[in-house]
């Protein structure tokens, strides 16, 4: 099921816009990069490492600043949170840039991620469909009257009983900011150590549960499969 849909995160915003209000800590883990083609990068980003410079002039370090080092013509086409660690493609030229643009505007690249929640999740597999608006600062809700539909698949990947939690696949269908976090603390199963939704369940891991573990899009230049998978590190 989950295989066959594909995932819109064509230039999603970043989780909040927390660089404006504070000086974010410094990431001292290393970015990897995983291979190098002519066309693009395909990366691992470490978690607390912005995917672009923040605004705060202290909040510079990100993904596309440390690559541009080597490759100065790196660019972005989409984004991870902030605290969301897990792979990304990075674009070296015009022509990849606007090819890979066009696949996640068509919703034809497919992204999962892995996630550790809370609780046991009762059902194996399902379907979260609730719209989601903007809240008061930098946290977002659930409002059937105001916000965006918002769609997310889940596949339960192993439950641990003594631990309380649920290894869980996630296909999110559409790519609204905070979208992973909030659907899933709506349904009762935050993700462990998320600082906005955790609830008692945000102190349970020093970082964010929450990985983009594979991706899959066609080559800019030859159209054939591309798909790099990275294992999470929790």
């Amino acid at each position: 099921m989950m295989a066959a849909l594909a995932h819109s995160l064509y230039l999603t915003p970043m989780s909040a816009p927390i660089d404006d209000l504070f000086i974010l800590p410094a990431c001292t883990e290393n970015l990897q990069i995983v291979q190098v083609d002519r066309d693009f990068l395909l990366i691992n980003k470490p978690t607390r490492l912005l995917s672009v410079p923040g605004r705060h002039p202290q909040n510079r370090d990100s993904v596309i600043s440390r690559l541009q080092v080597k490759y100065p013509s790196a660019t972005i086409v989409h984004r991870l949170d902030f605290d969301t660690s897990g792979v990304m493609v990075i674009p070296l030229n015009k022509a990849a840039l606007s090819n890979i643009s066009k696949q996640f505007q068509a919703r034809s690249v497919s992204k999962h991620y892995t996630a550790v929640v809370a609780g046991l999740m009762v059902q194996d597999e399902g379907i979260i469909d609730l719209p989601i608006a903007a809240d008061a600062g930098p946290k977002y809700k659930i409002c059937q009257q105001t916000g965006k539909p918002s769609v997310t698949e889940y596949q339960v990947l192993a439950r641990d009983e003594q631990a309380c939690t649920t290894r869980v696949l996630l296909h999110p269908i559409t790519g609204r900011s905070h979208q992973l976090r909030l659907h899933l603390q709506t349904i009762g199963h935050p993700i462990l150590g998320c600082e906005f939704y955790g609830g008692e369940w945000a102190s349970a891991a020093n970082r964010l549960l929450l990985h983009a573990t594979d991706l899959a899009f066609l080559h800019p230049h030859t159209t054939e499969p591309v798909f790099i998978d990275v294992a999470p590190p929790f």
